[in-house]
């Protein structure tokens, strides 16, 4: 009997997909699955364990409960303390949105923006269902332009990967409202929403703000050094690759350079201002350096806040 990566396998090829996709799907699974059994997965479990909450009932107070948990109304209304009781939730919803606009398509180094994103979605994809909850995609330019829905299981993570590899999107541009409002619409329940972008947007935040109320929004922002640094290699045309404007642009002044460098720096910092101020934790991935690194430090942050709350 086939196994189901091998059952994943022989569909897909059916689907005439290139070899070397599926050499890809293959590595990038056996890499991140690697990555997920050595170190990520208890970063993910200490955090996202118990992480959500249901209410169950009402009941008296008794002595040792937590005063923060009375229901004042009930209370109010039968002349005794009451307090809420709450269960923990079976399984947790994860939401990968992928941004895949065409600005993803530039690297400077081994992978383009586009596959890091891959990579990140299916470490994140293989630490859900190791801990037994749902994953579900969501993958987007300026418009939604695939969504599958949340399920558990390692066929349905591979499919996660295929399609964002294979995937080829219709729009170039991005516009990060519209894949967070279709998350408000098709995930009524509470999530954990990992965004995965270079953020190279505009007029999201209000959405965010709004979503963020019933999901728990994350930022992973995809840098490539050369877009704040730009190398002295003389006269050179510039494509954008979401607008297709033409620039001509001497690198070999340093006054550009310069400026360039400083434009640069300058929206990456009103990105990271925006989200802090909307109360959205960000990640930032570097495609010159391992992913892995920036995300345990960022469970292990989650982890200590998660701790001092309680």
């Amino acid at each position: 009997m086939l196994n189901a990566y091998n059952a994943f396998l022989l569909r897909i090829t059916k689907n005439m997909i290139p070899k070397e996709l599926i050499q890809k799907i293959q590595q990038i699974e056996i890499r991140t699955n690697r990555m997920v059994n050595d170190v990520f997965a208890g970063e993910y479990h200490s955090v996202f364990k118990g992480y959500g909450m249901e209410f169950d009932e009402v009941r008296e107070y008794g002595p040792g409960d937590d005063v923060r948990a009375i229901d004042w109304n009930v209370t109010a209304r039968t002349g005794r303390p009451f307090i809420k009781k709450y269960v923990e939730e079976r399984e947790l919803t994860v939401m990968i949105l992928v941004d895949v606009s065409s600005s993803g398509n530039f690297g400077t180094y081994q992978k383009t923006k586009n596959e890091y994103a891959a990579e990140i979605a299916a470490l994140l994809a293989f630490s859900a269902i190791k801990n037994k909850d749902k994953v579900g995609l969501i993958i987007f330019t300026d418009k939604v332009e695939k969504y599958i829905p949340p399920k558990k299981g390692k066929k349905h993570v591979l499919r996660v990967i295929r399609e964002i590899l294979f995937f080829k999107p219709t729009g170039k541009k991005t516009n990060l409202s519209v894949p967070i409002q279709f998350l408000n619409s098709v995930i009524r329940r509470h999530s954990v929403s990992f965004i995965i972008s270079d953020f190279i947007a505009a007029d999201y935040k209000r959405a965010m703000q709004i979503a963020n109320k019933r999901h728990d929004l994350i930022a992973v922002i995809m840098k490539d050094p050369r877009e704040e640094e730009m190398p002295d290699i003389g006269i050179v045309s510039l494509e954008d690759a979401e607008s297709g404007e033409m620039l001509m642009i001497d690198t070999a002044d340093r006054n550009i350079r310069k400026g360039f460098s400083v434009l640069a720096q300058k929206k990456h910092a009103e990105t990271l201002k925006l989200l802090r101020s909307i109360n959205i934790d960000s990640i930032i991935v570097d495609t010159s350096k391992p992913y892995i690194r920036p995300f345990i430090l960022f469970f292990k942050k989650r982890e200590r806040k998660r701790l001092a709350h309680r």
